[in-house]
Formats: structure tokens, C-alpha cells, sequence
């Protein structure tokens, strides 16, 4: 054993909040490796994604990864005062990379995002824009639009959406219960919006559909067998609304995991994914 800490733990202030962010050490190699900026699923703390940021180090990547607003070590704690919602959390994303340029300036940045994440890190690219990244890598993302569920599953995505959205409205928050974590009143809306619609909900007046159609960056796109929250053809539909971005598309099996996946547990069985991030990770022009 080395004997060096599995990450050390700072914070970024922005707009009343506090974003929890793990830094893990510099990856063995030549100095200046590419860094990976993970933003985590819906209520998922950050420091569940310790074995998918161990495997991103093995394959010579430098990794931070954030906990959402309201999650883990970020605050503040969802509760009725709470009004934030997805244009805060793609602002949060602006506000870390501007923290943590001083370490990015010179080298390949990549944004990665896990489901709701990755729709945060989308939407930064898509209101603010992408000069301060090189890449950006979708896992287990999509649009959760109910049409986009195969079979008669979708029948059961909108009213479950909708209702968690109906809960979230008379209550003023939503607690978590069996599914996303205490969240804010504005992330349900935003994500009941998205499930009800297929698009994106327009954020602090801009169109952000339209938006993410003008995104060029380069993006990695992965979806997940047997994932139950986002399958394949959600990640689809996401993929065909980046119209101006080139699209590396991949579907990680169970047979190249070499075990069960779904829609969390990839992260404990994410080698391969890990390489396939860093050989992505090596296409791209250092920022």
C-alpha cells in the first residue's frame, strides 16, 4: 500500500451553495495526464464513484469528482426553501471548472456525467459554452421522455414522472422516497418536464433544446445494458438532438463488463468503460 489518501476533499462556493468536490491523486506517468471532471446520477454521492475513479486513474487519468447540489458533501440540503433546479446546476459546473482551471490550463479536459449529471454538464456546455473543456462523456445518459421506453413500459413512465412531480409540487420538496434522493422542487420540475415532453425546459429565458443542438463539442456517449432507469434508446434520443457535436456512440454489455450491470452498478464494473473514456480522452486537442 502507498500510503496516499484516496482523494482530498475541498469545496467551491457559488450562489449561496457549497459544491463538495473530490480530488484524487495524480495518476502514475508523465505529468499534465488528461483530468476527468465527474458529475454524479440523481441523490448519488460522490464518493460512491471511488472504484470507477480508481479504474479512470489505472488507465492514466487525473479525476475530481463533484457531488451535486443538495447531495453528499454539497449543500444545501433540499427543503421547501430550496428553488434551484437545472439552470443551477449547470451553473454549478461553470463554477467548478473556473475553480479548478488553474490545474486544467494546458491540459485535455474532459466533463463526465452519469444520468442526471450528465444532462448538468450537457446543459453547462449548452448555456454557457464549451471553451473551458475539450470533451465531454455521457454515461448511462438520456431523456427520459416516456416514449422513448421500450414496450409498454412507457405507460408506466408518465404517470410515475408526473406524480413524483405532483408529490414535489405539495410538498415543496421532494423527499426521496424509493427513488432520486432529496431533491429541490426545481430539479423535479425540470426532470418531470424533460419525461412529459422530451425536451429540455427553457432556463433562465434561453431555449436550452435549441441550445444543446448548437453544442459541438466532442462527446463520448455510452449507454448500459439493463438499465432500468435510462436504457439504450433514451441515450438515443439525446444523441439525436446533438446535431452539431460528433458522437462517438457505445453500448457497454454485460459480455464486455463481464458482469451484471445496470444502471448504478457499472460504476463498480467499469474497466472497460474506464479505457474506453481514456482512448476517447486521447482524440482530443489539449485545452
Amino acid at each position: 500500500m502507498s500510503g496516499e489518501p484516496e482523494y482530498s476533499q475541498e469545496f467551491v462556493d457559488v450562489d449561496g451553495a457549497r459544491i463538495g468536490i473530490q480530488v484524487h491523486p495524480e495518476p502514475d506517468g508523465p505529468p499534465g495526464a488528461p483530468v476527468v471532471v465527474l458529475w454524479p446520477a440523481m441523490g448519488v454521492r460522490a464518493r460512491y464513484y471511488r472504484p470507477f475513479a480508481a479504474a479512470l486513474r489505472a488507465a492514466g487519468l487525473a479525476v475530481v469528482v463533484a457531488d451535486l447540489r443538495g447531495t453528499g458533501a454539497s449543500t444545501p440540503r433540499p427543503g421547501r426553501a430550496s428553488r434551484y433546479g437545472y439552470a443551477e446546476l449547470a451553473g454549478d459546473v461553470g463554477a467548478v471548472l473556473e475553480a479548478l482551471k488553474p490545474r486544467l490550463d494546458g491540459r485535455t479536459r474532459l466533463l463526465l456525467g452519469h444520468s442526471l449529471g450528465g444532462q448538468a454538464a450537457l446543459l453547462h456546455l449548452a448555456l454557457h459554452g464549451s471553451a473551458a473543456v475539450d470533451g465531454l462523456a455521457l454515461l448511462a445518459v438520456g431523456v427520459p421522455y416516456w416514449r422513448g421506453y421500450p414496450g409498454a413500459r412507457r405507460y408506466g413512465v408518465l404517470p410515475y414522472t408526473q406524480g413524483i412531480a405532483a408529490v414535489t409540487r405539495v410538498l415543496g420538496v421532494w423527499p426521496g422516497w424509493g427513488f432520486g434522493g432529496r431533491q429541490a422542487r426545481g430539479v423535479i420540475r425540470d426532470w418531470a418536464h424533460t419525461a412529459r415532453t422530451g425536451r429540455f425546459p427553457v432556463l433562465d429565458g434561453v431555449d436550452a433544446d435549441a441550445a444543446v443542438r448548437r453544442v459541438a463539442t466532442p462527446v463520448l456517449a455510452v449507454s448500459v445494458d439493463d438499465d432500468q432507469y435510462t436504457p439504450h434508446g433514451t441515450l438515443d434520443l439525446l444523441c439525436a438532438k446533438l446535431t452539431a457535436a460528433p458522437v462517438t456512440r457505445h453500448r457497454y454489455t454485460v459480455a464486455e463488463a463481464g458482469v451484471p450491470l445496470d444502471h448504478f452498478t457499472w460504476v463498480r464494473a467499469g474497466g472497460p468503460l474506464a479505457r474506453r473514456v481514456a482512448d476517447f480522452a486521447a482524440t482530443l486537442p489539449p485545452g
